[in-house]
């Protein structure tokens, strides 16, 4: 396999990425997400992405939720498309639910569509009401040592908030 470049027949699923007519959804819509093959299976590496623009609406009141969303993960043998991403967290515009709901649900659809080898989802919401809520969760293989490195990064996740400022 050439490990410089992608030939054009690895990537003829993905149907967002330079597509001029791209359509926003502004309902949650896990079919929006789109995977490439991970060309270096062979090495554990990080993959990180930070969403500063994330929407959500509160389930109760309708008022709109803002958050920065990190996702970081190790690919196995699948990989998140960047813009399907976009285009996925970009349906949770009008989605109502509550902070911690909107980052397990964002994980478990990343799990359904990669397996990655691990995976963690941190929402850092802004305040409303005084008080700011930022969930995390996490998932590592069952039966790997990433199933321990998930458990021990839960566990020693956040030991040193940040200092409060406008985020």
């Amino acid at each position: 396999m050439n490990m410089a470049g992608r030939q054009h027949n690895e990537m003829e699923d993905l149907t967002l990425l330079g597509n001029q007519g791209t359509r926003y959804t502004f309902e949650y819509d896990p079919g929006i997400l789109e995977t490439f093959e991970n060309k270096h299976p062979y090495r554990d590496y990080m993959v990180k992405f930070n969403c500063p623009e994330f929407t959500s609406l509160c389930p109760i009141t309708g008022q709109p939720d803002f958050a920065t969303i990190y996702i970081s993960y190790i690919p196995d043998i699948k990989m998140v498309e960047s813009k399907a991403l976009k285009l996925y967290l970009f349906s949770f515009r009008n989605h109502g639910d509550f902070h911690e709901d909107c980052v397990n649900i964002i994980m478990n659809d990343l799990i359904k569509l990669m397996d990655p080898r691990y995976i963690e989802v941190w929402g850092k919401f802004t305040p409303r009401g005084g008080i700011s809520i930022d969930p995390y969760c996490n998932y590592g293989k069952p039966g790997t040592s990433f199933e321990q490195m998930a458990a021990h990064r839960l566990m020693n996740h956040d030991m040193y908030p940040e200092k409060i400022d406008n985020r």
